[in-house]
């Protein structure tokens, strides 16, 4: 059953599949955009998605920036592959890449993107203060980093996918605001969703 789960960390194989198809809809989807109503985003804005699924929200990004691009990041070769067959068209027109890679050594150049996004995926992230200093290298001066979670840390509802996930880890806003600003990034914004217990933090460079 562990091996299932696991796929919500590094989706590989069938069960992987199935899980990516399963994060571009339903609550994903709803959280993926109230997330996003919180986010301004320049319509020539260069976004990079660390962690970026099954695509969906390459994509979503893309309509917020009509004249701007959008890179995906995934360590998921099943990922990767999904997010580029969502994406095709943007692909094909310039407008976007996927690429394999990992949080915690982002292939990119520094001052290089106006805003990261990073979409239920920041539990996973190994040395998470050291993965956020790497988010902030690659942002432009006055970018902004906006991570949006499923579970806002404070219930404990998520203790028991953590027991069953290896390396997974719900973070508080309290938490991820420290680390944040450990990393260098100011002005954090947190905004909780009471019923759900869905979190979204923003941070500038």
């Amino acid at each position: 059953m562990s091996k299932i789960f696991s796929n919500t960390r590094k989706p590989e194989g069938f069960f992987g599949r199935m899980m990516v198809n399963g994060m571009n809809g339903g609550s994903h989807a709803r959280m993926a955009e109230w997330g996003l109503s919180f986010v301004n985003i320049n319509e020539n804005a260069n976004v990079l998605d660390v962690g970026c699924g099954g695509g969906a929200n390459i994509a979503r990004l893309l309509v917020r920036c009509p004249k701007g691009k959008a890179t995906g990041i995934d360590y998921s070769s099943v990922s990767v592959k999904k997010s580029r067959k969502v994406n095709a068209a943007a692909i094909a027109s310039g407008r976007c890449k996927v690429v394999e890679g990992s949080a915690s050594a982002l292939p990119f150049e520094k001052n290089s993107f106006d805003l990261v996004t990073a979409f239920e995926t920041v539990y996973f992230w190994p040395d998470i203060e050291e993965c956020f200093r790497g988010v902030y290298r690659t942002l432009k001066a006055g970018g902004h980093f906006a991570i949006v979670n499923e579970d806002d840390g404070l219930t404990g509802k998520n203790d028991k996918w953590e027991k069953l996930i290896d390396g997974m880890h719900t973070y508080t806003p309290d938490e991820l605001s420290a680390f944040l600003a450990a990393a260098g990034f100011h002005d954090v914004k947190v905004h909780l969703e009471d019923k759900c217990h869905w979190i979204t933090v923003i941070a500038m460079k």
